[in-house]
């Protein structure tokens, strides 16, 4: 769906030239996914939310109710969760951890950790050990564990199951499981597995994925006689940026999640998602600044760019949008407007790559009128170059937060 909510759409109209661009968040919207997510699946499996897909204080705090935790991935990340959201476990992952990081997770009682070498191992071993005697750190051994053909297929992102800086190779799983059982790291305990091995799955895909997470961890624990409780098998839940109105399938995942939970009674499963619980919420609001006929081709220039939506630079589409067209122009020359059907929407940056969508169907789009670009919710402000060309920040906008009827805003 690209149509934006009611909410969204009144305070982007409502909104004036020079408050654009704009994110604007639907609170609202966000806890109702959430927790039909959270419904969706089993009550043994764990719900962690990535907030490296947007950490705005705002979308951590509506998510809360609906999270078992929060995974993160820097040590600004988990000082900002442990600030936004005190009550909280939080996870910490992602490769790379400098000792400065994991010294600070570990003074701040990390929940887990998940490992990423058997380099990181014996650090985090060897920081661990200079707390108190009896201090015991959770951890979860992150595997590149292998990809079937069809799923490497169906992915927008390979995170594993080929040569990738993530995760502990497949032929390292025995000497790290050695690392817990020999005595040598009396802190550590062993919780269970990682792996996070693609994005962009639809549900299916991610079932097989995790039935075979699941299987190898299993193998692994029987072969070395050890017992794992807990299995995480990513995130990765397929956003469809083409056909935005099809989403993935949760209610399907969940019922497949549950048989595989069954099977494995004493395993705990989590997953952690973080562009599909989040990217419907947003939309990246801005305006029609000019719009130009060119070697036969129609463009419309837009206040801000792919330095404030790096989206669909980065994954190469076509960033679903919708027109609300501005009936007033208050200018005394003629107004740009379309002459064909279809128009390329592109920023302000001095770059032929700042293409926000092409051939867009806009008949008649003219100068002045907005445009929202939805599914920004995710991967969108956080990842974008924000000071190429030093053009203003975009204004952030939080409708339906609890108590504020939907006024609450928030300029960065």
């Amino acid at each position: 769906m690209t149509t934006p909510t009611p909410a969204v759409r009144d305070r982007v109209q409502a909104l004036s030239p020079e408050e654009l661009p704009a994110y604007v968040y639907d609170l609202g919207a966000l806890r109702e996914h959430a927790a039909a997510v959270r419904a969706a699946l089993p009550e043994r499996v764990e719900l962690y939310y990535a907030a490296k897909a947007n950490p705005e204080p705002e979308i951590l705090a509506a998510l809360g109710p609906y999270v078992d935790g929060y995974e993160v991935s820097s040590g600004g990340e988990l000082a900002h969760a442990a600030n936004v959201v005190p009550d909280h476990p939080l996870a910490f992952g992602g490769p790379g951890k400098t000792p400065a990081e994991i010294a600070a997770a570990l003074e701040r009682g990390v929940a887990r950790f998940h490992v990423e070498s058997l380099y990181e191992l014996h650090r985090l071993a060897e920081l661990a050990g200079r707390l108190a005697p009896d201090t015991r750190v959770a951890v979860l051994l992150r595997f590149n564990l292998p990809l079937s053909e069809a799923s490497m297929a169906g992915s927008s992102l390979a995170m594993g199951g080929r040569p990738t800086p993530f995760g502990i190779d497949p032929s390292e799983a025995d000497s790290a499981v050695r690392v817990f059982t020999d005595g040598t790291c009396p802190h550590l305990e062993l919780l269970g597995v990682h792996a996070h091995l693609a994005s962009g799955l639809g549900a299916p895909e991610q079932l097989a994925v995790a039935e075979s997470v699941v299987t190898w961890a299993a193998d692994l624990a029987a072969r070395h006689r050890v017992r794992i409780a807990e299995v995480n098998v990513g995130g990765g839940m397929t956003v469809d940026y083409a056909t935005p109105e099809q989403r993935f399938d949760w209610a399907g995942y969940g019922v497949g999640l549950a048989h595989l939970s069954d099977a494995h009674p004493d395993l705990t499963l989590r997953i952690e998602p973080g562009r599909a619980l989040t990217a419907y919420c947003g939309w990246y609001a801005t305006e029609v600044l000019d719009v130009k006929h060119s070697h036969g081709e129609e463009f419309a220039v837009v206040r801000g760019g792919t330095h404030h939506l790096r989206t669909p630079a980065t994954k190469g589409h076509d960033q679903p949008c919708s027109v609300l067209p501005v009936d007033t122009w208050p200018h005394p020359w003629p107004r740009p407007a379309a002459r064909q059907d279809r128009v390329t929407l592109t920023g302000q940056l001095c770059t032929p790559k700042d293409v926000l969508a092409r051939h867009v169907p806009a008949p008649g789009l003219r100068a002045g009128d907005r445009v929202a670009f939805g599914l920004a919710g995710a991967y969108a402000w956080n990842i974008s170059h924000h000071d190429f060309l030093m053009h203003p920040r975009p204004g952030f906008h939080f409708l339906n937060r609890p108590g504020s009827r939907g006024k609450a805003t928030r300029r960065s």
